[in-house]
């Protein structure tokens, strides 16, 4: 699963219409679209980022973050 390199799921919406801040993790290939719609998650354990635990689901336009669920 995708990993986003932000403290909350608010910190990431206030990020739309900016590019993703994220981490590849699948062994299979990328999960990031530049135009789609993806599910990651914030694992503080994992990335060291503080904050919450999260999962997302993101949609994309031209590598832009068009709204965060």
């Amino acid at each position: 699963m995708m990993l986003f390199n932000y403290t909350s799921k608010k910190e990431m919406q206030k990020n739309i219409g900016k590019n993703l801040d994220y981490t590849e993790t699948s062994i299979f290939g990328d999960e990031y679209l530049s135009n789609g719609k993806f599910v990651g998650s914030n694992r503080p354990h994992i990335t060291g980022i503080k904050g919450r635990e999260f999962f997302a689901e993101v949609v994309m336009r031209d590598d832009k973050i068009v709204s965060v669920k």
